[in-house]
């Protein structure tokens, strides 16, 4: 594995604008004709009031991940997931992008990482060499505290003051 290939990990608090990062940075990475794969994750609401969560690969392929009416197991707050809905979205989209791509992930949270089949995917991701931009919770949790350790890896932290600088400071590094 090449030492220099990119492995970001973009740490924040909820509601920071983790996503908004990892959206705008596939839009430049599209825009740059640099070959993406991936996912990101949004809120499925009525109204003022959040219902759930879906999970929107690269390709374009989408499924809800968590709702309140899922019964779950695994339950995450007031929401069922869906680990199986989220598997035939986020696994296939982990794969090779091409040369020179970009694989970004959006999240390391703990709804996806109720899936222990995406775990073992992220940790053959990052085994392989292919820059990686991945957005994770600040929160204390054994999988991303491992994660961080890792020889490689560098953490982003996402703030008020530098989440809108922050696509284009990431695309620097890749």
């Amino acid at each position: 594995m090449d030492e220099g290939t990119p492995r970001l990990l973009v740490e924040g608090r909820p509601g920071i604008g983790k996503t908004t990062v990892a959206r705008r940075l596939l839009t430049l990475l599209q825009e740059a004709d640099v070959p993406v794969g991936g996912f990101t994750t949004g809120e499925l609401r009525t109204g003022a009031y959040r219902e759930g969560f879906v999970v929107e690969a690269v390709s374009g392929a989408r499924e809800v991940l968590a709702h309140v009416d899922l019964p779950g197991p695994p339950r995450v707050g007031r929401y069922g997931v869906d680990l199986a809905a989220f598997e035939r979205v986020a696994l296939p989209a982990l794969g090779d992008p091409g040369p020179g791509g970009v694989v970004v992930v959006d999240e390391l949270g703990k709804m996806e990482l109720a899936s222990a089949a995406f775990r073992a995917a992220v940790v053959e991701l990052l085994g392989r060499d292919v820059a990686v931009v991945a957005t994770v919770q600040r929160a204390r949790d054994r999988f991303t505290d491992a994660l961080r350790r890792r020889p490689g890896i560098r953490v982003v932290r996402v703030t008020e003051a530098t989440r809108d600088a922050l696509p284009e400071q990431l695309m620097g590094r890749l």
